[in-house]
């Protein structure tokens, strides 16, 4: 099966301006010998695990700003991770019959994907460490190719809307420390062509799909746990250890069950499930995100 022209389309445009935009990650950001957690924003104080709880309350600014950086590197790993399985995902699909129409902005995305890991990698190496990850993944070898192809760019399209929309907000956050504001801003100028891209992609291989009621449900289920799974590495103990908070594991499942958070989570999450509503691949909010 050939994909739709519309798609094919897309992917030549968005091609073109990948290749006018192209940068060379060793020189476009000069990095500072060190940073001060307890001095500088790293993250939007409003988008952290624990802003809306009662911990948050209790502490003070400099615990804020702290807490503020430790979520930035653990921000950036769960980019390190997402990238990692991504650029993969795209090297094993560049020139197969199904994709031979959008090769080469996969060769585009994939080059992209692999620059915003040298930045979000040059951060927690210079100044912390990579955060271990614990998200699942679909063993796509035990599913037909075209529903492996589906989950590999839906759960990708999803992936990149959550962390957009943190891009979006910090890249204009004028508190934030300059490094943390031009990564932001970077990641998100590149990610909002993947998600163009994505969004058509994921249209087209739903809507031509050829499965029975069983795999239907069952992509189904996978998408919602996949939201939910995602959502609670924003929640990671190794970050409230590192940041000096007292018993990390229950602050985590605190921060999680709080209706503060909750509401964070849908709002910026909203955006993706309208779409996924609106596309009937996801007609259902994942309660367990909720």
């Amino acid at each position: 099966m050939s994909l739709a022209e519309s798609v094919a389309a897309v992917a030549r445009r968005l091609s073109e301006v990948s290749q006018h935009s192209y940068q060379n990650p060793y020189t476009a950001l000069d990095w500072p010998e060190q940073v001060d957690p307890e001095v500088d924003w790293f993250s939007s104080p409003e988008l952290l695990s624990l802003a809306g709880t009662p911990q948050w309350d209790k502490l003070s600014e400099a615990d804020h700003k702290r807490l503020a950086f430790y979520e930035a590197v653990n921000f950036y790993s769960l980019n390190i991770h997402g990238e990692k399985g991504l650029m993969a995902g795209l090297a094993e699909r560049l020139y197969r019959k199904e994709m031979i129409q959008v090769a080469d902005y996969l060769h585009h995305f994939l080059d992209e994907e692999n620059k915003h890991s040298i930045f979000f990698g040059g951060f927690c190496t210079r100044y912390a460490r990579v955060y271990r990850s614990r998200q699942f993944s679909v063993n796509e070898e035990e599913v037909p190719r075209d529903v492996g192809d589906f989950l590999f760019f839906a759960k990708t399209m999803i992936f990149e809307e959550i962390v957009d929309h943190y891009n979006w907000l910090q890249a204009r956050d004028e508190r934030l420390h300059p490094v943390a504001r031009y990564i932001n801003r970077n990641h998100h100028v590149e990610e909002a062509r993947h998600l163009i891209f994505g969004r058509q992609l994921v249209t087209e291989l739903w809507r031509t799909k050829d499965w029975d009621a069983q795999t239907v449900e069952d992509v189904r289920g996978y998408l919602a746990a996949f939201i939910t799974s995602s959502w609670r590495e924003y929640y990671n103990p190794d970050v409230y250890a590192d940041a000096g908070l007292a018993d990390p594991w229950e602050v985590a499942e605190a921060a999680w069950q709080s209706p503060a958070q909750r509401e964070h989570r849908r709002t910026v999450t909203a955006k993706c499930l309208g779409f996924l509503a609106t596309e009937k691949i996801l007609p259902e909010e994942p309660v367990d995100a909720f």
